[in-house]
């Protein structure tokens, strides 16, 4: 009986241990992807001010440059976050600013690279439920188009100059879209690219 209830004591520490750990959250780290990614909406947004003939503070062309230099650092800092830690899946930062990381990482088109070796990161949390599975299929398209190939998912458009209108990059299997779609908890790409911009 002593025995018994030693063992069940180290198992409650055990447990309480382990899991408390997993549980904690790095609130420091989830402050730091939230301001990060203020930033890179912030110039986003007074782009579409622009593009939608609304109000802006800001010129086009200090809309442009502060719009570069915002991603330039984001993605510097980026970097040393998935050096330190990985992927901060949603045990590391919560939901939000997993999600958050996840659009930073979208905006580092100019290191295909790096946006690979997130993709492969990211894709272990997703099989771990830990992170945003939709996420990860827009990423994986946006790696695919950056490399000139053909995306899975269909989450990537391009926009006609003439008729205004979205349209999806190549899709590497038509056919299929709407169901590989389905799979990661996407709508069907009829409904995506009709609903897109407004």
């Amino acid at each position: 009986m002593k025995t018994l209830t030693i063992v069940i004591f180290i198992f409650a520490c055990f447990a309480s241990h382990c899991f408390g750990q997993k549980a904690k959250r790095d609130t420091a780290l989830a402050s730091q992807i939230l301001a990060m990614y203020k930033t890179d909406q912030f110039w986003r947004v007074e782009f579409m001010k622009t593009q939608r003939k609304e109000k802006s503070n800001y010129d086009a062309e200090t809309i442009q440059d502060n719009w570069s230099k915002a991603d330039s650092i984001n993605e510097v800092k980026a970097k040393a976050i998935i050096n330190k830690y990985g992927y901060p899946g949603y045990s590391k930062v919560g939901e939000r600013a997993s999600d958050d990381f996840w659009a930073i990482i979208q905006h580092c088109d100019d290191d295909i690279p790096f946006q690979e070796r997130v993709l492969a990161l990211l894709k272990k949390e997703v099989a771990k439920n830990n992170a945003n599975k939709e996420k990860y299929a827009y990423l994986v398209d946006r790696v695919l188009v950056n490399k000139n190939q053909k995306q899975i998912y269909g989450t990537q458009l391009s926009r006609d100059d003439k008729t205004r209108k979205f349209k999806p990059f190549p899709l590497k299997y038509p056919k299929s879209v709407d169901r590989l779609r389905k799979q990661v908890g996407l709508e069907p790409l009829a409904e995506y690219v009709n609903g897109y911009g407004q």
